[in-house]
């Protein structure tokens, strides 16, 4: 089962930026999840966020479910 967190080290590897870079990053997208009305941890963010926010993935709904 994958983490629903991911760390400074694995977001760093990711983007190919400097752990430092890593972390403001993570910072900036927990003051997001935080305004957001979310509980964050520090040097971690949710990895689904992550992704939404960095790469535009999001969960794809299927329109012609339940007809």
């Amino acid at each position: 089962m994958e983490n629903k967190f991911i760390r400074v080290d694995e977001v760093a590897d990711e983007l190919g930026v400097s752990r430092p870079y890593a972390y403001k990053l993570i910072r900036q997208l927990n003051e997001e999840l935080k305004g957001k009305g979310f509980i964050t941890i520090a040097g971690r963010v949710n990895r689904q966020y992550f992704n939404e926010r960095l790469y535009g993935a999001r969960k794809e709904v299927n329109e012609n479910a339940g007809i």
